[in-house]
């Protein structure tokens, strides 16, 4: 008889998993469940789940987990959040989780969940500090709901050379808006979205957005305005880093702006050194042997390992490289917060695809950005905090959580990665002295920056 191509039958094909592949590559970096601490309010018990099936999931749902995402079971922090998530009565969560660990399934199950098909209004709002991370949400989100008819846009800055951006636009009937905070506030203000039927507010990469340098202040203006309209909303904030400056304040919120108990979710600080990566740190001369290390070292011998991800400190940084590496032969795309949306969506898809093996980047995709095949990191300079107060910012302070989230970068999902920390000057050793200092680790040094010796034995120590 002919193939049957039922419905059925389709689906039963895509829901078998093969063992061979089962999912070690896709499989999720999972800490240890003693490092994963909840601390849990009021009187509602949570069982930690080890199956999608036993968290009451609609039939599309979990067709658009198993299917299209292609999940066998909840990794850990999955497991151990989404009870708390989805569980009514619905309360707040404080989330901190590291990169890699199934975050974005977690607030995206969330949202999912909760929404009402059958109502065209916004429920459901997830901001996000860039827009390249609420363009990569939507695509999740968009592929989990495939089945549910859920209705999503994207708010995110229009290009200004676009006729239609500053014409009046009408009130946003989608049912979920991932977007980043300045539009949200516009469209707010501009009464174009609604928050009277809010169920689920999410902050992805939460310490950002509730930073002082962040988006403190339009964060803060949505929450404001959602309790107004609606003090039930569940609200989630989610991110790898949180200091104690942002969690205390995160804390404060959530008590006094929406007055209820919440509940809190932490992996253990020395967790997030993010084991499945080598980290190495190379010792150059000069910016020229920085550049020779990139091009002769880590290119050439790194060119059958997978995508590369170069951060560098600044634009100027960024062209300089960009233009001496194209120089040389190589191709490779660029990355900054001056080029137009088009340009940014253009490369991040190229590099998404496969299209192009090397990008240079500022640290605009130091957060979320999620990309399998990457499995080589270098940071180019090592990331410093910014102090808009000092005049002179000779930046001798390293910025911790953007370090951790760039080594995230490489060795998403357990698979394995190198980083390779170029070090050129007296401050760079300092800085990176203090790194090692703050996740209490060890960087290995590669003995030589010319020996091409030294680099294959770190590729392979890296599993490489």
């Amino acid at each position: 008889p002919e193939p049957s191509t039922s419905d059925d039958n389709l689906n039963l094909q895509s829901l078998a998993i093969d063992d061979s592949k089962s999912s070690i590559n896709r499989f999720l970096d999972d800490p240890d469940d003693s490092n994963i601490q909840a601390v849990t309010s009021g009187d509602t018990p949570y069982t930690s789940v080890k199956t999608f099936e036993d968290l009451n999931l609609s039939p599309e749902l979990l067709k658009g987990l198993y299917v299209e995402m292609k999940f066998d079971r909840p990794s850990k922090i999955q497991g151990v959040s989404l009870p708390m998530i989805l569980t009514p009565p619905y309360k707040n969560l404080i989330a901190q989780a590291h990169n890699g660990s199934g975050k974005t399934t977690c607030f995206v199950l969330g949202m999912l969940s909760r929404v009402d098909p059958k109502l065209a209004a916004p429920q459901a709002l997830c901001i996000c500090p860039t827009r390249e991370l609420a363009n990569q949400n939507m695509e999740v989100l968009q592929r989990m709901g495939k089945y549910t008819g859920i209705t999503a846009e994207c708010a995110v800055p229009a290009d200004s050379r676009d006729p239609t951006s500053r014409s009046r636009r009408p009130p946003v009937t989608a049912q979920v808006v991932i977007g980043t905070p300045g539009t949200i506030n516009r469209w707010m203000t501009a009464r174009t979205l609604g928050m009277s039927c809010m169920k689920v507010l999410v902050f992805d990469e939460a310490d950002h957005m509730l930073a002082e340098s962040g988006f403190k202040e339009d964060s803060l203006r949505i929450m404001k305005t959602i309790v107004k309209f609606n003090p039930d909303c569940q609200v989630l904030f989610f991110s790898a880093t949180f200091n104690d400056t942002v969690r205390a304040f995160v804390s404060k919120i959530v008590k006094e702006l929406f007055v209820k108990d919440y509940n809190e979710l932490f992996v253990k600080k020395e967790e997030l050194s993010l084991e499945s990566v080598k980290q190495y740190k190379v010792n150059c001369p000069d910016e020229l042997s920085k550049i020779m290390v990139i091009k002769d070292k880590i290119f050439e011998l790194g060119q059958k390992l997978g995508q590369t991800i170069i951060f560098v400190r600044t634009r100027n940084s960024a062209s300089m490289l960009h233009k001496a590496l194209v120089e040389y032969g190589y191709e490779v795309t660029t990355i900054q917060g001056a080029l137009t949306q088009d340009d940014r969506d253009k490369i991040v898809k190229e590099f998404k695809e496969g299209l192009t093996q090397v990008l240079i980047s500022t640290d605009l995709l130091a957060r979320g950005f999620d990309q399998s095949e990457v499995n080589l990191v270098v940071n180019y300079d090592l990331p410093v905090v910014f102090d808009r107060n000092e005049r002179y910012n000779r930046g001798s302070e390293p910025d911790y959580e953007v370090y951790l989230h760039r080594i995230g970068r490489a060795g998403r999902f357990g698979r394995k990665g190198a980083v390779f920390n170029l070090l050129c000057t007296d401050r760079d050793y300092e800085l990176m002295a203090k790194i090692e200092r703050h996740f209490n680790s060890t960087v290995t040094e590669v003995p030589s920056w010319r020996s091409d010796e030294d680099f294959e034995a770190a590729l392979k120590n890296a599993g490489l």
